[in-house]
């Protein structure tokens, strides 16, 4: 497994948290596959978080690519703030 900055290991673990950032787009940014992601959750988090966020990632389908309603494009919601370079802009 690749050694990440710090930065870049909460980037990828507040990226697995989000129900709506696929494993494929974590894979492309970062170069970790589903299973990797789950290893470097489960190294990283308590048990009790870990264990919570694989009863909700399991089997949900916005979590994986293929399985998605949409095919184009992607949701964002009004309210979302926007994101540049994986920093969140402030007011």
């Amino acid at each position: 497994m690749n050694s990440f900055t710090t930065r870049e290991l909460d980037r990828i673990i507040e990226m697995a948290w989000e129900d709506r950032t696929t494993f494929e787009a974590i894979q492309f940014q970062f170069g970790l596959e589903e299973h990797d992601v789950i290893s470097l959750m489960r190294r990283e988090m308590k048990p009790s978080s870990f264990r919570m966020w694989r009863k909700r990632v399991q089997g949900r389908k916005t979590k994986h690519q293929k399985l998605r309603a949409f095919e184009k494009g992607r949701f964002k919601c009004s309210r979302q703030k926007q994101i540049t370079h994986n920093k969140i802009s402030k007011r």
